[in-house]
């Protein structure tokens, strides 16, 4: 039976997705029954008795998910770009201040939060186990070694470069399964008076909007600050400061420091607050959410099929790895939606993962419009309504399926 992989207590599973396939495994149309294409693992998630950590009851390696092909660009959103300029400049005027400060991010993608650090000549490092992604801050003059990082690279880069003023990871750190390897050798990186800083969905929002696409094989655990804070007491850590972020759809940023170095927030004593308020963590919640999963996604088919059958064209907006959950738990294919929009040019071309909807790129949306645009990249909205006000303008509608399903 599976057990937690924070404390090893008791998994009370609350929601299955059924069989699913990778979030990014997207298909070549010469070879759509491949190995990647074909693999399939149960979507279920449940929640720890003991520490209430919310997690995938089963997971895929994580080399079969971070590869040397891995599509994710963060740079590719205008939104993004502008939030790691922010941050980054904020690490460099909170915490990077010190006498040759330096700062290591997990998961540094593609560079686009380090490329601001390295433009004030901070010391740093990325640390990106997907090779192509890596080349690109490579490129972007990012230093970076292409690895997992655990305690065995901790240690490694704390004899070479020394104690680390600040670590961060977005949207990394909810994708690894050996987060024990990753805390232990976090605790031995980390400066006396240095933060590790993460940030990634959080599962109070999931909830709230029943945002089930956002589980999936990537997002191994979903955090709570009682979760968070539980898990960093067992590493010798503390949760000082606690953000909730409106990006990707609502994320948590927790900022971990070593045990009494720092002051804990009072946000942190808010934010456990609402959860407890809000029971977010009882069963009767997580019933509650599926449920709603339930309802959403038969909502959403019975509309598709209703708009097929008054002959209307529908196509899906941005190919993400989140669609891939949506798609295949609701059997949505080509049959509803005919293709899918996407602008990163590793996915154009290639098939969605399990339901094979061709993806072509952002020129094809508009030759001609549809009557009907699927947002997928619902997390993007604001910044892809304003790119695509043409398509309202032409009498087109949007469909949304994030807290409800609707058409606008």
């Amino acid at each position: 039976m599976p057990v937690c992989r924070i404390c090893g207590g008791t998994l009370s599973e609350f929601v299955d997705l059924g069989a699913q396939p990778m979030g990014n495994a997207f298909v070549s149309p010469q070879d759509p029954d491949d190995d990647a294409a074909s693999f399939r693992f149960r979507l279920a998630v449940a929640m720890c008795e003991a520490c209430t950590m919310v997690q995938l009851v089963d997971d895929v390696q994580h080399d079969q998910m971070f590869h040397q092909g891995y599509p994710y660009r963060s740079s590719g959103s205008s939104v993004m770009r502008a939030h790691f300029e922010a941050l980054a400049r904020r690490f460099l005027a909170q915490d990077l201040t010190g006498t040759d400060p330096f700062i290591v991010e997990l998961g540094s993608n593609d560079g686009i939060m380090l490329h601001t650090i390295a433009k004030a000549g901070v010391r740093h490092l990325g640390v990106e186990p997907c090779g192509d992604v890596a080349e690109v801050g490579r490129a972007n003059g990012i230093r970076v070694r292409s690895e997992f990082f655990d305690e065995n690279l901790a240690a490694d880069v704390l004899a070479q470069d020394g104690p680390a003023d600040v670590i961060f990871a977005a949207n990394t750190f909810s994708h690894i399964d050996f987060l024990d390897s990753i805390l232990r050798g976090i605790k031995n990186l980390l400066a006396p008076d240095g933060v590790f800083v993460f940030e990634d969905p959080y599962f109070g929002d999931i909830v709230e909007r029943a945002s089930f696409d956002q589980i999936y094989d990537e997002h191994i655990f979903f955090f709570t600050a009682r979760s968070v804070q539980d898990m960093a007491a067992r590493f010798g850590l503390e949760l000082v400061d606690v953000e909730l972020l409106p990006v990707h759809g609502g994320e948590l940023r927790c900022t971990l420091a070593h045990t009494g170095a720092r002051p804990v927030s009072p946000a942190v004593t808010e934010l456990l607050a609402e959860e407890a308020a809000q029971g977010l963590t009882e069963p009767a919640t997580l019933s509650r959410f599926a449920d709603a999963v339930r309802e959403l996604g038969d909502s959403l088919v019975t509309l598709l099929r209703e708009l097929r059958a008054q002959g209307k064209r529908v196509v899906g907006y941005g190919a993400t790895a989140k669609s891939t959950t949506l798609l295949n738990y609701c059997g949505i294919g080509p049959d509803l939606v005919s293709f899918i929009s996407d602008s990163t040019p590793e996915k154009q071309g290639r098939l969605t993962p399990g339901t094979h909807i061709p993806i072509r790129g952002p020129e094809a949306f508009a030759d001609p419009y549809p009557d009907y645009a699927l947002l997928l990249a619902w997390n993007h909205q604001e910044e892809i309504l304003r790119k695509e006000a043409a398509f309202r303008e032409a009498g087109g509608k949007w469909i949304h399926y994030v807290p409800d399903v609707r058409v606008e």
